[in-house]
């Protein structure tokens, strides 16, 4: 318990005080910099700084994984009688439309590379200044959290801004190294950008190995605060880009890239993970939700603590004792539309259908909605920071899926799909008999999963599909790249 309250105050004290400073940090006092980085606790301070500007809603507190990322994917019932008009505009795809559209793509850029130049700023002064983090390991793991959170954002700058991969469009992208937000990166080719990406990944996982407090501790035991020989601020792993969320990363990458034999190698290398004869991490749908836990924190490779996530996602996701939508300001979905998104798997027995969605709401209309109840929970919860206020980021089931695609073995894959379904309590599906129903099981399942956490748009975008679930338009490959922001160089026009 000593130890839950050790995270509370660093990411209040950090949050109220020395991140302020840190977020203010500019080439022009590059004396506060240096004195940011002259104690651990400043480089503690840093970290903090650098997760707490990742669950932004600008990126991924809400635009990134609730709200503006869905709408792409048409996974939201929207009229045109909407008050939300960013969403409205991005479920059109339109991108000329400047007050709405183009100022919401603006600030999801702006966020992306602002957390990526802080995460630069922590990698050079680990160069720098590492020394005055006494513990070699420490100093490792620090550093290879900051190439990892580099990656990660970079890898969703492609996904958004770049081309569909082995499409006809070509586009350049900015991969930033510089710690100046206000210092132009240079701009690379897909391919360029791509390889600068595998190696962040690589550096991140030779830092992590061996270094990463995973290595000695279960993620159990390190929640708990029982590893009493670990240093206060290596606990919590999974609200941190952990050594086995890089591998699930380059797992990520490789699957969007369509390049299946390293894909599936490392979501293999993750599932088969052991620590002292027990998996490092399983599935946990039916545990979790007996829990209550709807966002299923405890296969969580990697999340983000995020204290007022339910506070401000009521203002577009329904939850609670609330007793009807408002179609104007809520997101949603049709009782019609959430029947169809199940269709395929039995809802009366899928957890997901049970637990992470309300049905029959009325709106105005009469209408019945489904609203999605993930990031809704009871105000008495105990635990509530370490499993309930979480942003997911990375999670098992989206590992066995990568593993399930991209193996060549039918067996293989239909064994995965076991154990998956399982964790759904959806036991006895029948076995897939071909790659083609593998797949389309596939595309259905992200639509299903990962609703309200961003990642349908990406497996339309990777597989440059034609078409999208609840669109009647077809989708055209333009569609799957957002255009640059207008106020930055832009060497695609």
């Amino acid at each position: 318990m000593r130890k839950i309250y050790i995270l509370v105050l660093l990411l209040t004290a950090f949050g109220a005080s020395s991140c302020n400073d840190w977020l203010d940090v500019r080439p022009e006092t590059e004396q506060k910099e240096d004195d940011q980085f002259s104690t651990y606790n400043g480089f503690c301070s840093a970290v903090t700084g650098l997760y707490m500007l990742m669950g932004s809603q600008d990126i991924y507190g809400e635009r990134l994984s609730m709200t503006n990322i869905e709408s792409l994917a048409n996974l939201w019932n929207m009229t045109d009688n909407t008050y939300r008009y960013e969403d409205y505009y991005l479920m059109k795809h339109d991108y000329e439309n400047v007050t709405y559209s183009q100022a919401a793509i603006k600030a999801i850029y702006a966020q992306l590379f602002n957390t990526i130049v802080q995460a630069n700023v922590i990698i050079k002064h680990v160069d720098e200044q590492g020394d005055v983090i006494l513990d070699p390991a420490v100093r490792a793991t620090i550093q290879g959290e900051a190439y990892g959170i580099r990656a990660y954002c970079h890898l969703d700058v492609l996904r958004l801004f770049g081309q569909v991969p082995g499409g006809t469009e070509q586009v350049s992208l900015p991969y930033s190294e510089t710690t100046n937000i206000d210092e132009m990166p240079a701009y690379y080719t897909f391919d360029e950008f791509v390889g600068k990406l595998k190696q962040d990944i690589e550096k991140a996982e030779s830092l992590l190995k061996d270094n990463d407090p995973v290595f000695q501790y279960s993620f159990t035991a390190l929640n708990s605060g029982s590893s009493s020989s670990v240093d206060d601020f290596m606990l919590y792993r999974q609200s941190r880009m952990n050594y086995w969320a890089v591998k699930a990363l380059e797992a990520r990458m490789y699957r969007y890239l369509g390049d299946d034999a390293n894909a599936y190698r490392a979501a293999r290398e993750v599932i088969d993970a052991t620590l002292d004869g027990n998996p490092v991490m399983t599935m946990s749908g039916t545990q979790d939700f007996a829990s209550g836990y709807k966002l299923c924190p405890n296969e969580c490779l990697f999340y983000l603590s995020k204290y007022d996530v339910m506070d401000y996602s009521q203002d577009f996701l329904v939850g609670g004792s609330s007793t009807s939508f408002d179609e104007r300001n809520n997101l949603g979905l049709t009782s019609a539309m959430h029947t169809e998104l199940f269709s395929t798997v039995n809802p009366n027995s899928n957890n997901r259908a049970g637990n992470c969605w309300r049905n029959n709401v009325p709106n105005s209309s009469g209408q019945m909605m489904s609203v999605c109840m993930k990031y809704y929970w009871n105000t008495n919860v105990s635990n509530a920071m370490l499993y309930y206020q979480i942003i997911p980021m990375l999670r098992m089931s989206e590992v066995y899926l990568i593993a399930m695609e991209s193996t060549t073995d039918l067996n293989e894959a239909n064994s995965l799909y076991n154990t998956y379904m399982l964790a759904h309590n959806v036991p006895n599906m029948p076995s897939f008999t071909s790659a083609d129903d593998l797949k389309d099981f596939i595309v259905d399942e992200y639509r299903r999963e990962f609703y309200a956490e961003g990642q349908m748009f990406y497996t339309y975008k990777r597989l440059n599909s034609t078409s999208m679930l609840w669109r009647d338009e077809p989708v055209g490959e333009s569609e799957y790249i957002l255009p640059l922001p207008t106020t930055e160089y832009n060497p695609n026009r």
